[in-house]
């Protein structure tokens, strides 16, 4: 199974379980009794004046700090090796973030409206797309139909979801419930069209935490480009650019790849570009000491790996060893 197949039942399932979490009691907020449900149980910190200091402390020890250090703690691991895996690979925004990216570039050969110039139809890694004008309703509905799902979907974890889904279904809606829905899918509606890239970039307060993290070290999982055989570039029409669904550009230094979400559309791009050649892909997904060189780039620093870090694992270690002096 190729890596965006995997990607995509990876965040279908995750949008499945965001969507389905306050049906199945497994995440929710009760409104109504001010308190948490988790895994089909009510989550209290158990705080109340008639206990004593010693029961106060273990309970927001046991029901507060340790699941938080806990939740922060394997979520820093995870981005610390890794970067934004969260992001390319489960977040729920960026799939309609690529799902509308898609339809905009059937409607109008861009994948945003920011976008300055149109990409090609036809492209060397493959990709073909007819551009018709046929597509904007298609993705003007889609963006509104998404937008009122996420609106519903939000306020199930507010109100109880057999208490949504019956209003909704016999149009029996009481007007704060209706407000909501209506604001929410407004709201949604004007930054999916509009601003999703700029959200994620900017807006999301777990990506740019991620991307802080991932940055700090500089053996992080990245993008790398083989810049020993660069030329074969040439004759390439940017197909990896192309594929970044946030407008990044994959060949250059790590810290103008900020906001990468490790979804490896690049990679698989340029996979896809040399497929027919005797050539290996120019863009790889790197970590450890053949990271090291992808982070220094630019920085006046040179590694004897950097070439190296493109040949089989069992063949890269005995390469990279301590920096050359430029």
């Amino acid at each position: 199974m190729s890596t965006q197949r995997k990607r995509l039942l990876w965040r279908s399932a995750f949008f499945i379980l965001f969507a389905l979490a306050p049906v199945l009691d497994i995440l929710r907020f009760d409104l109504d009794k001010n308190h948490l449900v988790f895994l089909g149980q009510p989550w209290v910190l158990g705080i109340d004046s008639q206990l004593g200091a010693m029961q106060l402390f273990w309970n927001m020890m046991l029901k507060f700090f340790l699941p938080l250090t806990l939740f922060i703690g394997v979520g820093f691991m995870i981005v610390w090796k890794w970067g934004r895996l969260y992001c390319g690979w489960l977040c729920p925004h960026f799939l309609v973030v690529e799902t509308i990216n898609g339809l905009m570039r059937r409607a109008s050969a861009k994948p945003s409206l920011w976008e300055k110039a149109p990409l090609p139809s036809r492209q060397q890694d493959g990709t073909n797309r007819n551009i018709s004008l046929w597509w904007w309703p298609v993705t003007l509905f889609t963006i509104l139909f998404i937008s009122g799902v996420w609106a519903v979907v939000l306020l199930t974890y507010l109100i109880h979801p057999n208490e949504v889904y019956h209003n909704l279904h016999t149009l029996t809606l009481t007007p704060n419930q209706f407000t909501f829905i209506g604001v929410a899918t407004l709201l949604f509606a004007i930054e999916f069209t509009f601003a999703r890239h700029l959200f994620c970039r900017f807006g999301c307060a777990v990506g740019l935490f991620q991307s802080l993290i991932w940055m700090a070290n500089k053996q992080a999982m990245v993008v790398a480009f083989d810049r020993s055989r660069a030329t074969l570039c040439s004759g390439c029409d940017k197909s990896c650019e192309h594929a970044c669904p946030m407008r990044l550009k994959p060949r250059g230094f790590k810290r103008n790849m900020f906001t990468c979400t490790q979804c490896m559309q690049c990679v698989s791009a340029c996979e896809n570009v040399q497929r027919d050649t005797d050539n290996p892909p120019l863009l790889k997904m790197l970590e450890r000491h053949c990271a090291l060189d992808v982070s220094d780039q630019g920085l006046g620093k040179k590694r004897s790996c950097s070439t190296h870090c493109f040949e089989p694992r069992n063949q890269q270690k005995r390469h990279c060893h301590t920096p050359v002096k430029p």
